[in-house]
């Protein structure tokens, strides 16, 4: 059995600045939000994001809420979410047989994890998950 492949300077930095982000996050959409934001000034997918034109912030006029839309509160189970995004990622690195986990992978992951949530924040940002995969040239995790 091979080693897990170790974390890249970029994703560790990723993952350093999410685990002091996520916990001032009240929902999940908050949560997608911060990690777009990290992961738009690191690494591949920081290049990728910025060459889609990816906004700091959410484009005027694009408030992804719905009235009366229900929100899910953040980290609703007890796990880390850091943690959980971290060992997804390496499980992607790992299938995709890489010595290294990179910031493809951790993107992978968070958008594995939020699902519909980082969609709609992608969304807000002007772009989307198949544009941003596509920029990577990257294969949906």
């Amino acid at each position: 059995m091979s080693p897990a492949p170790a974390l890249t300077p970029d994703a560790a930095m990723v993952l350093g600045i999410a685990s002091t982000a996520m916990p001032f996050a009240r929902t999940r959409k908050d949560e997608a939000e911060r990690w777009l934001r990290v992961l738009r000034l690191h690494g591949d997918v920081g290049m990728a994001l910025q060459a889609l034109g990816v906004s700091e912030g959410p484009l005027h006029g694009q408030d992804e809420s719905t009235p009366g839309a229900p929100t899910t509160p953040a980290s609703a189970d007890d796990r880390d979410v850091v943690a959980q995004a971290t060992e997804d990622a390496i499980r992607i690195a790992s299938r995709r047989g890489a010595t290294g986990v990179a910031t493809t992978d951790v993107l992978m992951a968070v958008m594995r994890f939020y699902g519909p949530d980082f969609d709609r924040v992608l969304r807000a940002h002007g772009t989307d998950r198949d544009e941003v995969i596509e920029q990577l040239g990257a294969s949906p995790g």
